[in-house]
């Protein structure tokens, strides 16, 4: 199955294509898959159209051409369904033209009998080579994709990890192959640590303390850390260019300069 911006409806510009094998993954893998790429902000074409014609349909055509990545999702009974193994062979045709990445998923299947048609696989193609008797080469093509698709570098769910780690794992991965990168997270820390510095500061100044000045203070320097850890990552510096000096008076006294009577928050 294949993929539409949160639903079938959403006119939203996709980057990602979505190809799935709906009776398998649509209520389980597939669905958590989709929800942690809406987290991180990657739209992404997901068709949840159960009825479907003779022929893979043009707007799903055009969904994986306007696609900069397709993730394929290959399940036990992914090669029981023509219109995967379609989508699946238009996906492999764009990343030749137009130079779209891929990104195989295997999900309760290994990737050997993918790859080579084998177990369940085997059986499907089976089916497909007496339907598809008369045409040969759909069925070749099919093989040729499924095989160039499994040779890409993806991930393998087979392994004993929780599925909610391997799904955010596989969002990051995604938002990086797009060249793009979450900030997210540290908005929403950033936003929280700024709403407790002004309650702090009223705090202060309704009952003037140095305790509640200290508190303030340190609430205030955690902003700054957690603004620093974003610019980092939106200029994409390695962690160990971003080390702080550990000694408190190394700070406030640098070239012989109190830079804490300079740079104060307001």
């Amino acid at each position: 199955m294949m993929a539409s911006s949160s639903s079938n409806n959403s006119q939203e510009r996709h980057e990602v294509f979505l190809s799935f094998r709906g009776e398998d993954t649509r209520k389980t893998f597939t669905s958590h898959l989709h929800a942690a790429f809406k987290r991180v902000g990657i739209n992404t074409y997901i068709d949840y159209n159960l009825e479907r014609g003779d022929e893979i349909s043009g707007t799903l055509l055009r969904a994986i051409e306007d696609a900069k990545l397709s993730v394929i999702v290959f399940s036990k009974n992914f090669g029981t369904s023509k219109w995967c193994l379609d989508e699946v062979k238009k996906i492999i045709d764009c990343k030749k033209t137009r130079g779209q990445s891929v990104v195989p998923v295997f999900y309760d299947i290994e990737p050997t009998c993918v790859r080579n048609q084998t177990g369940s696989f085997a059986t499907a193609f089976a089916r497909h080579e007496q339907r598809f008797v008369d045409k040969p080469n759909k069925v070749q093509k099919w093989r040729d994709a499924l095989r160039e698709a499994t040779n890409l570098s993806g991930w393998d769910c087979n392994i004993d990890r929780l599925e909610s780690e391997i799904v955010e794992e596989i969002a990051m991965d995604v938002l990086q192959k797009l060249n793009r990168v979450y900030v997210g997270d540290l908005d929403q820390e950033i936003a929280k640590y700024e709403q407790l510095a002004n309650h702090q500061m009223r705090y202060f100044q309704s009952t003037p303390h140095p305790a509640h000045w200290q508190n303030h203070q340190a609430t205030v320097k955690h902003i700054r850390k957690l603004q620093m850890e974003r610019h980092r990552r939106l200029l994409r510096i390695p962690p160990d260019m971003n080390s702080e000096p550990s000694d408190s008076n190394a700070n406030n006294d640098f070239y012989g300069v109190n830079w804490s009577n300079i740079f104060r928050y307001s």
